[in-house]
């Protein structure tokens, strides 16, 4: 049976650059460029038509920039349609409240093809993603936010899901988590779904967030015992 083919839309304000991510979507195989826009308005108009699985967004455009039309983007589809920003900048004001709005990541625009491609195939299975560079700082800079109140935050999860989350904080992927915990990978599936229900989130990269910013996970630490915060 063939698999349908993962939609995107590419939005930037630069006509060479939007050009050159559809070619080279376009040319690789299961992989479809839908449309194309110009700036956040245009951007949200499209995905109303079209429904695409993912959409590249540009953070800085004028009109309605990257990170209003990102918000707007996930509020329509509910989380459905996968958003990853790009960006020049190592470390972005934009970016960060992007991802606490849903965006599924982001990679700075010097990425190669190659992982650009992979990005796209990675948002559209679910999964999140954010440039390996800035990982740290970007998670850092939640964790020093001071943390919120694990107990009563993360004291609706099962003990089962609280594993999930903590090894979705540590970046693993359905596979690696199903492996990690012995379970079946639509498990791991039916447990993540859960959990962003209980928690009224909309993406991977919103849990990793909470994860961070409850102290279930700490930058640097070993979090083995971090789960006890919110028995």
């Amino acid at each position: 049976m063939e698999t349908e083919d993962t939609t995107v839309l590419v939005v930037d304000d630069q006509a060479m650059i939007r050009a050159g991510l559809v070619a080279l979507l376009s040319n690789e195989p299961g992989l479809r460029v839908l449309a194309e826009a110009a700036d956040g308005d245009a951007a949200l108009a499209a995905v109303r038509r079209r429904r695409p699985d993912v959409v590249l967004m540009d953070v800085r455009m004028p009109g309605k920039d990257g990170i209003s039309a990102a918000a707007d983007i996930i509020a329509e589809t509910g989380g459905t349609t996968a958003v990853i920003m790009l960006t020049v900048h190592d470390l972005d004001e934009y970016v960060y409240a992007a991802l606490r709005a849903g965006a599924s990541g982001f990679l700075l625009k010097d990425a190669t093809p190659e992982d650009l491609v992979k990005a796209v195939r990675t948002v559209a299975a679910g999964e999140a993603l954010l440039a390996p560079r800035v990982t740290k700082r970007l998670l850092r800079r939640f964790a020093a936010l001071g943390v919120r109140d694990a107990r009563s935050e993360l004291g609706v999860l099962t003990e089962r899901e609280l594993d999930v989350l903590l090894e979705v904080a540590r970046g693993g992927s359905n596979a690696e988590i199903a492996r990690n915990l012995g379970l079946a990978e639509l498990t791991v599936k039916s447990h993540l779904y859960h959990v962003m229900q209980k928690l009224h989130l909309s993406s991977r990269t919103q849990l990793v967030i909470t994860a961070y910013e409850t102290g279930l996970v700490c930058p640097g630490q070993d979090n083995n015992n971090l789960r006890q915060a919110s028995a």
